[in-house]
């Protein structure tokens, strides 16, 4: 299969990127402290992939052939649950172990509370060399407040295809503004600029310098607001090259956009679910819906399935990259997910108060340095317990901020499930200064789900509401079981309410 761009030209890039990096002054001298006998860590986050649309997980479409072979090798977690359901609460949950009432990255381009901002898994792994980039300028948001505990940080802008990072470089003081004039007087938004004539010029630079490229991207390039155009493989072959030359132990965090909106898969993958057999479920409305047709659902569906092919064939091309050079051999390499990806009941995408399976349940792939057996877990599991695993396993002590405990199969001694209740935030629409009061709160213990909603308008009379599904038994969350099971919807509302005032208390 023929690769994406020149690789000649690329690699000769690659060996001059770390020039454009960013390296905070306060750290840049940790290096020399390494020492070489512990194990790096590699987390590796595709956004908005959802475990219900991947093939291991069950999906009746075969969208992830390559991590179906790799999870032979890996521990896979079964049921793994992300901290919100959109990037800003999903990611900072998991880059801190804590849940969205508590880290307060709640709304859409919020970061994390100030007392947060040294409280990262970055500042956790602080005897390592740290490097973290992302396509997604909501994770940016996040990494500029950890910017004091990352060795090397990777602007957003170093894997487009054009590469405004001239801004930053000449305007480096006044980067914001620099930017903002940039888009403002050059790049069109909706067909809109103060200087057309230098829209038009820089318009048609940009497109002589992606042709070759975007004509092998038949439904378009993938991109980040609008014109930010990138190719996963280019991202891809950079992080091979570059984790073979940072010091060790490093521990690198490298968030990906694919298969998030817009979905735009390279030819060899484009068309791949066009006509086949596969026909979705039709669920019922839900009070949040959209107004979506299941003919609408299902015609976006099709190319969201095609992007995780295609990152599917990216991230074993990675592994390979990876096991060829060695890094594998001292490497735990973590592959997952911030959040998922709605289209079902009238609902499109993520941005929704509904946290039904597949927004919240998104995929979790452990593998161990050198091991080449792979293992089952079934327990439900949460992003916030990553980070107290990943510093469990390479013998750092757990911070005293975290909320997660560490995963069943590295535990040091066995917890019973039902001691532990699952849980997820989406309250996108408070001030995080503030108590939250209007919010959805999942909660999972053993085979029941809850889902509970307050302060929203389309509870109309009512002031919350709660849903209740055994998802062991009804995965597709069919049969709602409130009034059936009502002493545990009382049981599990109740903890949801309790948790949810204890975590207003410092706001109120």
């Amino acid at each position: 299969m023929n690769h994406r761009i020149n690789r000649r030209d690329f690699l000769k890039l690659a060996g001059l990127a770390s020039l454009g990096m960013v390296v905070p002054p306060s750290v840049r001298a940790a290096s020399s402290r390494l020492q070489t006998e512990k194990k790096n860590v590699l987390i590796v986050v595709f956004d908005a992939l959802s475990a219900y649309n991947i093939s291991l997980y069950g999906y009746q479409r075969d969208t992830m052939p390559n991590l179906a072979r790799l999870a032979k090798r890996a521990t896979v977690f079964h049921n793994h649950y992300a901290g919100g359901n959109y990037t800003t609460p999903g990611t900072a949950s998991l880059l801190t172990g804590t849940l969205p009432w508590t880290h307060r990255a709640i709304r859409f381009n919020d970061g994390v509370k100030d007392e947060f901002a040294g409280k990262s898994i970055f500042h956790a792994f602080d005897d390592y060399y740290r490097i973290g980039y992302s396509h997604n300028t909501l994770v940016n948001t996040l990494f500029k407040q950890f910017i004091n505990d990352l060795n090397e940080y990777v602007p957003q802008e170093e894997f487009f295809l054009v590469n405004d990072g001239l801004i930053r470089n000449i305007f480096g003081n006044d980067e914001d503004t620099a930017t903002v004039g940039w888009a403002r007087a050059v790049k069109r938004t909706d067909g809109y600029s103060y200087s057309l004539f230098l829209s038009l010029l820089y318009e048609k630079y940009r497109d002589s310098k992606v042709a070759d490229t975007a004509s092998l991207y038949p439904y378009g390039l993938p991109n980040v607001n609008n014109d930010n155009f990138f190719v996963l493989d280019q991202s891809i072959d950079a992080l091979g090259v570059r984790l073979a030359e940072i010091p060790r132990p490093f521990m690198g965090y490298f968030h990906f956009l694919p298969p998030h909106y817009p979905y735009k898969p390279h030819k060899d993958f484009a068309g791949a679910f066009s006509g086949d057999s596969f026909k979705p479920l039709s669920k019922p409305d839900d009070l949040f819906t959209e107004g979506r047709s299941d003919e609408f659902l299902n015609k976006w569906r099709i190319p969201y399935d095609e992007f995780i092919l295609d990152l599917d064939h990216q991230f074993a091309r990675l592994f390979d990259k990876l096991e060829t050079a060695g890094i594998l051999d001292d490497t735990w390499l973590v592959f997952t997910s911030d959040h998922g990806e709605l289209f079902e009941r009238g609902i499109w995408t993520h941005s929704t108060a509904a946290l039904y399976q597949p927004v919240v349940r998104v995929p979790l792939l452990i593998f161990e340095p050198g091991v080449q057996t792979g293992r089952d877990v079934h327990q439900a599991t949460s992003a916030l317990d990553l980070m107290p695993t990943l510093l469990h396993l390479t013998g750092h002590p757990t911070p005293d901020w975290a909320e997660g405990t560490i995963l069943p199969p590295y535990a040091p001694s066995v917890t019973d499930p039902a001691d532990k209740g699952i849980m997820a935030v989406q309250a996108r629409y408070n001030d995080p200064s503030f108590p939250i009061t209007e919010a959805s709160v999942m909660l999972v213990q053993d085979n029941y789900k809850l889902v509970y909603y307050t302060g929203y308008e389309e509870l109309g009379q009512d002031t919350e509401r709660a849903l209740l599904f055994d998802i062991e038994s009804d995965p597709e969350e069919l049969n709602e079981l409130s009034q059936a099971k009502r002493e545990t919807a009382s049981e599990m509302t109740n903890i949801v309410r309790k948790r949810l005032e204890e975590s207003n208390k410092p706001y109120m």
